[in-house]
């Protein structure tokens, strides 16, 4: 839908505006600049931008598809690609008054920041890193966090891009955040927080610190062992035993 009925084409518009990233401007400055004549009316490209019947999201996710597409046919077939899974905060402590502004917990600064939270799925297979799209839609951030991912999950892998697994923090890595992944028909990979959670193992229950008396920690590798167990509603997962590279005495859960 980014079409427009006169004056500049919109693929000119959209060129410019491309370009003025590899030359390191903004706009307002390049539109206050002696170069300023070779742009047309700063409303052009303003209305442009604010336009809301543009589906940019559409946009980023079929040139996503285009990418992924080239660079699979330029790597070997046995290349595992993933889908990495991310949030962060965008902070407006500054704001008063924007719609859907609020209170966040900004994990990377461990306090609440005013703001919003940006949710990203992006594309990789091991060397380049494709974003596929945003948590930008109004009707999206009034929904959960974890069914905005999944849905983006759908998204992209319904578009035709390739992934073997899904990577994501412990705040995705959740029972039922398993279960969603695991019926698009693709795997999880994530790092698990040691809660009180427990896991079936020979037919007996325990908690990630009790699964450690079955791992070997000696000797100086960087991944102790793995074990095969069971979820509370049975999902069989592998959880991996790796040094923490901050604190060398602790090890970390993969799952």
């Amino acid at each position: 839908n980014i079409t427009k009925t006169c004056g500049v084409s919109a693929y000119e518009v959209f060129q410019f505006l491309l370009l003025l990233v590899f030359q390191g401007k903004n706009l307002f400055r390049f539109l206050n600049s002696k170069h300023k004549e070779q742009a047309v009316s700063k409303n052009t490209y303003y209305r442009f931008l604010n336009e809301v019947s543009y589906n940019w999201s559409r946009f980023l996710m079929l040139l996503a598809v285009k990418v992924t597409s080239a660079f699979d046919r330029l790597t070997r077939p046995e290349r595992v690609n993933v889908l990495i899974l991310d949030d962060s905060v965008i902070k407006r402590n500054r704001s008063k008054k924007m719609e859907l502004l609020a209170r966040v917990y900004d994990h990377v600064e461990h306090k609440f920041q005013k703001g919003f939270t940006l949710l990203t799925l992006g594309w990789s297979d091991g060397y380049s890193f494709v974003p596929t799209n945003g948590y930008k839609v109004r009707k999206a951030s009034m929904m959960h966090k974890t069914d905005v991912a999944v849905q983006l999950i759908r998204n992209v892998l319904t578009a035709g891009i390739k992934a073997d697994y899904v990577l994501m923090d412990t705040w995705f890595t959740t029972e039922p955040m398993l279960k969603e992944i695991l019926d698009t028909g693709i795997h999880a990979i994530g790092m698990v927080k040691q809660l009180q959670q427990r896991y079936t193992y020979n037919g007996r229950q325990y908690t990630l610190p009790g699964l450690k008396k079955f791992v070997d920690f000696s000797g100086a590798r960087n991944i102790f062992g793995s074990l095969v167990v069971t979820t509370k509603t049975g999902i069989p997962v592998k959880i991996v035993f790796v040094r923490n590279r901050n604190k060398k005495s602790e090890c970390l859960y993969l799952l």
